[in-house]
């Protein structure tokens, strides 16, 4: 989260294609709504790989290939408050946050060279699944914006592409887990909605990835899209900064500073992440899992 985590995607999802072993609240006080999840804290911590903090990435080999056929969902999606026709274009320049505490910056790219490390027992699939389709289930913003929702093939894919659905993994960027949360993100995050999830239980990092993303749809939603908070990838043009969808997965590569900021336009500056995540959306092979 609020990294690049191209190669380290491409390596990760490298691993598992050889190896059939491998099995980032308006007003105070609001808080997501939904069950708590239990607690299941893995060991320790080290580091992993990460990209230079050179120019934008290629996109990942490992993960085109290991797309796979998108399965048939016969999930009822939430309901949601928005119009059902086309979504608002981005303001040219955005309007003044309503969200005024933001996230820490994203911190200084790992060396290249550096490798991955693993603590603690790796979640199954099924286990990943459930967490990850129960941090999709619940409601982020229940007071401010109920309508907003983190679609579960969002999730799905920016964990594949985050850690290939390794819960254990640690970068030596100080990325964690499914999502690759930084724990100054997931300290912030605790604190801004009043919950004390832990980095190194998957299922808690899972709620906390899903928490960035909606902060995220927050934040930029309110300064460029007039609030409309769909996360629709039927509103996206060719144009990589025409829908929420695609800022709200850039923010969560590179940063919300690096996508949005006051009196400018909405930035793309990750275009290969983004293209990657939109792919596996309806691609990944994890959507059958």
């Amino acid at each position: 989260m609020l990294r690049r985590t191209d190669r380290l995607a491409a390596a990760v999802l490298a691993g598992l294609l050889l190896s059939s072993a491998l099995v980032g609240c308006a007003g105070t006080g609001e808080s997501p709504s939904g069950p708590a999840a239990p607690v299941a804290v893995a060991d320790g911590s080290t580091d992993a790989p990460s990209d230079d903090a050179g120019g934008e990435p290629s996109p990942s080999v490992s993960a085109v290939e290991a797309m796979g056929s998108a399965p048939s969902r016969s999930a009822t999606p939430k309901p949601t408050k928005k119009p059902t026709g086309a979504a608002p274009k981005p303001r040219a320049v955005a309007k003044p946050p309503t969200e005024t505490e933001v996230p820490p910056a994203p911190p200084k790219p790992a060396p290249s060279s550096c490798k991955p490390t693993y603590k603690g027992s790796q979640a199954t699939r099924a286990e990943v699944k459930a967490a990850l389709t129960d941090a999709a289930d619940r409601t982020y913003w229940p007071v401010s914006a109920p309508d907003i929702t983190i679609p579960l093939t969002l999730l799905k894919a920016t964990a594949w592409q985050e850690s290939g659905w390794q819960s254990n993994i640690y970068a030596c960027d100080g990325g964690v887990g499914l999502l690759q949360v930084m724990p100054d993100t997931a300290t912030w995050m605790n604190q801004r909605f009043e919950k004390s999830y832990k980095i190194d239980a998957y299922r808690d990092n899972a709620y906390l990835g899903a928490t960035y993303l909606a902060w995220a749809t927050k934040y930029i939603g309110d300064m460029y899209f007039e609030s409309d908070f769909r996360l629709d990838p039927a509103l996206c043009t060719s144009e990589l900064n025409s829908c929420l969808l695609n800022a709200v997965i850039a923010a969560y590569n590179a940063g919300h500073g690096a996508v949005a900021q006051e009196g400018r336009p909405l930035a793309i500056p990750n275009p290969s992440y983004v293209r990657n995540v939109r792919a596996l959306m309806s691609e990944c092979v994890c959507l059958a899992y």
